[in-house]
């Protein structure tokens, strides 16, 4: 058993702001099933009407996953538990294929540059949630 060292504010602080960024997130995404749910995107622009279409139903799916597991995940970081890592490692598998369905997206449609940025800022933000639940764990401050 590790022994437990003082948990630094720092890292509560990122586990504060991970949880708000990951509900942000769980927005965005309800945001979006809504625009799909309630047959809105017949009155988006037509450029976007395009990306809806081109988007693969499993790039929503991991789209989905990618925001629960890392609200929950981030969650579990702010309560300094072990079962963090193994969300936010889900989250990041949930991301990966929300970025496939965008490679693919590329394909058949252009991206905005603002989306482009966006997802690299997200991609690394969830490496980063990783890499802090790994250091977490390995200096006692996970349960």
């Amino acid at each position: 058993m590790q022994i437990q060292s003082k948990v630094p504010v720092w890292f509560t602080v990122l586990a504060v702001l991970a949880l708000l960024w990951n509900l942000v997130g769980c927005l965005a995404v309800a945001a979006d099933l809504v625009v799909v749910a309630t047959g809105a995107v017949g009155q988006l622009p037509a450029d976007q009407q395009a990306l809806y279409a081109a988007r693969p139903a499993w790039a929503v799916v991991g789209s989905v996953v990618a925001v629960l597991a890392g609200l929950a995940g981030s969650l579990g970081l702010l309560m300094r538990r072990r079962w963090a890592m193994p969300l936010l490692l889900a989250s990041l598998a949930g991301l990966v294929l929300q970025d496939l369905g965008f490679v693919l997206m590329a394909r058949s449609v252009e991206l905005p540059a603002m989306a482009l940025g966006m997802q690299a800022l997200v991609a690394a933000i969830a490496v980063g949630l990783v890499l802090l639940a790994r250091l977490a764990g390995r200096r006692g401050w996970l349960r």
